[in-house]
């Protein structure tokens, strides 16, 4: 059964034991141009692939965008 999230102010359902990296794929976020906020702590990229989502999680999901 899905647990819902709450990303960038918005409520997702996503699988139970997702992983924040899994959650980008799932969003068709490019993992190497975002930075990812979990319950108001940064969580570093390099703990992407084993940090798992909770049922009522709040994200905020930055992406960086290039320009000159």
């Amino acid at each position: 059964m899905p647990i819902q999230i709450v990303v960038n102010g918005e409520t997702h359902a996503t699988e139970p034991d997702q992983t924040v990296l899994g959650l980008l794929r799932q969003l068709g976020l490019d993992p190497a141009r975002v930075a990812v906020e979990l319950d108001r702590g940064i969580v570093k990229q390099t703990r992407w692939a084993e940090t798992t989502l909770h049922e009522g999680a709040r994200l905020e999901i930055v992406q960086f965008v290039g320009g000159g």
